[in-house]
């Protein structure tokens, strides 16, 4: 995907042509608006969103009191596509992860087992 030609479609041009735009869209200025626990799952080697915004968001909801986590896998890009294990390791802290905030209660620990 050529991110520039997305930007200048999705939003009618570059952030620095139209920084205004860019604002109103960008996630970290509706923090306050936030009350979801949230884990974050990222590559450090990710194009598409790069770390220092997944740090600006784990930081933010930290600050805020929200229950928040920041899973960073080296060697990764966005798609976690490097090392099988870190899918595996991504899938068991999704899970573990619902099973702590989701208030539907979801029984997979005995599931989890399995996965070992």
């Amino acid at each position: 995907m050529d991110f520039p030609l997305l930007y200048n479609n999705l939003f009618g041009g570059f952030p620095w042509e139209l920084p205004h735009i860019y604002r109103q869209h960008a996630p970290v200025y509706y923090l306050d608006e936030v009350r979801t626990s949230r884990l974050i799952i990222t590559g450090k080697d990710d194009v598409n969103i790069l770390l220092d915004q997944s740090f600006m968001l784990e930081r933010g909801s930290y600050y805020r009191k929200i229950p928040v986590q920041l899973l960073i896998f080296s060697n990764e890009g966005h798609t976690l596509s490097n090392n099988p294990w870190h899918g595996k390791i991504k899938v068991r802290k999704e899970l573990k992860w619902l099973e702590k905030y989701d208030h539907t209660k979801l029984n997979i620990t005995n599931n989890l087992a399995l996965m070992r």
